[in-house]
């Protein structure tokens, strides 16, 4: 398996790289990854460098927007939307389209945010299109590793947030989000291509390992949703971004979120000797209060697991 061999601080960071012109001949290096790390970087994808380039900047731009423009970034649903300055994360700040695929919500994300320059919307449009097609064909890909066949996230919620860390050169050494886990099935990062900081838990061994800064590449994490759809067979990534440098950090994030009717249990196929049942089945929205209850950016969903007999 290809490594990523820069280091920060002395430490390697060699998550798993992933050639997507390369399928089916990567797919088992893929399972890998989705198995022993629960994130990898992906290389050779359809999005084209100088339209990651033009969504950076627009991001830029939107998140360098006066507070009261932001703040109309709103949504009923908490963290869907505008995420403010706060004291439990002074640096970090993001923008968010929940179903971004659905019709309609991108323009009034557009809206809220009073886009009216043609360019921007068209910019934002068309990576929002590609990076949603990228995470359709990641599903299928999982899909056929695991021996299934279909469309695993065809009709699931997508939410698209782009994010600021107000970094400065006091805050060197300190986190920009704590650690955690995604509640979703999977993220499709596009890191700051210069200011790096994000670190994922290794597996194995419980380190940190930072994943720097690759242009032209995207990171991909898996969420807990993976972990409990999979019955266990994908693994969640605990990971965190810590301040390296004193300069604003910028990321752009697809979140596959999970299906918005039907059980999140794990399909027949994936149970067996093996692989008993691990956890409880339940509903999207009863798995969203569970995080949301338990406060708890890790772990939650080993409160749904099923005690052996």
């Amino acid at each position: 398996m290809v490594m990523l061999t820069m280091a920060k601080g002395g430490v390697a960071s060699n998550i798993p790289v992933i050639n997507m012109q390369d399928f089916p001949g990567q797919s088992g290096k893929l399972m890998d990854a989705c198995r022993e790390w629960g994130c990898f970087r992906i290389l050779n994808h359809d999005i084209s460098p100088v339209l990651m380039g033009e969504m950076k900047a627009v991001s830029r731009s939107l998140l360098d927007l006066p507070l009261e423009i932001k703040l109309r970034n709103s949504h009923p649903v908490q963290g869907k939307g505008y995420t403010p300055l706060n004291k439990a994360s002074p640096v970090f700040e993001g923008l968010g389209c929940y179903d971004m695929a659905a019709p309609g919500n991108l323009d009034n994300f557009f809206d809220q945010l009073c886009v009216s320059d043609p360019r921007q919307r068209e910019i934002i449009t068309a990576y929002s299109k590609a990076i949603h097609d990228l995470g359709m064909d990641m599903g299928c890909k999982l899909l056929q590793g695991l021996g299934l066949s279909g469309d695993l996230f065809n009709g699931w919620p997508c939410q698209l947030r782009i994010n600021k860390y107000n970094y400065t050169p006091e805050y060197v050494g300190s986190t920009g989000a704590v650690l955690h886990t995604d509640p979703g099935f999977l993220t499709i990062l596009q890191d700051d291509e210069i200011i790096g900081g994000l670190e994922a838990v290794r597996k194995d061994t419980g380190e940190y390992v930072p994943v720097d800064p690759m242009p032209g590449t995207l990171v991909v994490n898996l969420g807990d949703l993976a972990a409990l759809w999979s019955n266990g067979r994908l693994w969640s990534v605990k990971h965190r971004v810590q301040c390296y440098e004193g300069s604003i950090r910028l990321s752009i994030a697809l979140f596959v979120l999970g299906p918005k009717d039907g059980s999140l249990g794990a399909p027949e196929e994936l149970v067996d000797s093996e692989y008993p049942r691990l956890y409880k089945p339940m509903n999207f929205e009863e798995y969203r209060m569970l995080r949301i209850n338990t406060k708890s950016p890790t772990g939650a969903i080993e409160l749904l697991r099923i005690e052996s007999s």
